[in-house]
């Protein structure tokens, strides 16, 4: 009995060393910015504090996790800072999807007449302007 109870606990630990010692999928990370309207602080928060499933879900459906928004008033205007990981395959397909997504786009539709895109966004018809990551640790 106990030889029988010790090769289960034996064969439940090698299970569990395995999935531990299994590759993760290497994540890239993208960090955009962009401002925002102070006459559209209250509702913009409004909005993220209710975000809606739907939205949430595409996001996950396309493979972005750890993703956050961050806000900062600088002089007399205010800046959002975003920030995701993205776990997928094909990044351009899946901000395709996602951006095809009929709720995501009411939401954006949303949350758009918020934000004020800096310049080099703007001139591209854009909201977000892609970050450079200089340091990451782990």
């Amino acid at each position: 009995m106990k030889l029988k109870i010790i090769t289960i606990l034996l064969a439940g630990i090698f299970l569990t060393l395995s999935a531990c010692q299994r590759e993760t999928k290497p994540v890239k990370r993208f960090a955009s910015i962009t401002g925002l309207k102070a006459d559209k602080l209250a509702t913009y928060k409004g909005l993220h504090a209710k975000a809606w499933p739907s939205v949430l879900n595409k996001i996950k459906d396309c493979h972005i996790e750890n993703y956050s928004i961050y806000l900062q008033k600088i002089n007399n205007d205010y800046y959002l800072f975003s920030y995701f990981e993205y776990s997928g395959d094909d990044f351009d397909g899946d901000m395709k999807k996602m951006a095809a997504d009929p709720d995501t786009q009411r939401w954006w539709k949303e949350t758009d007449p918020c934000q004020q895109p800096l310049p080099e966004a703007a001139a591209k018809k854009e909201i977000w302007t892609n970050m450079e990551e200089v340091f990451h640790t782990n």
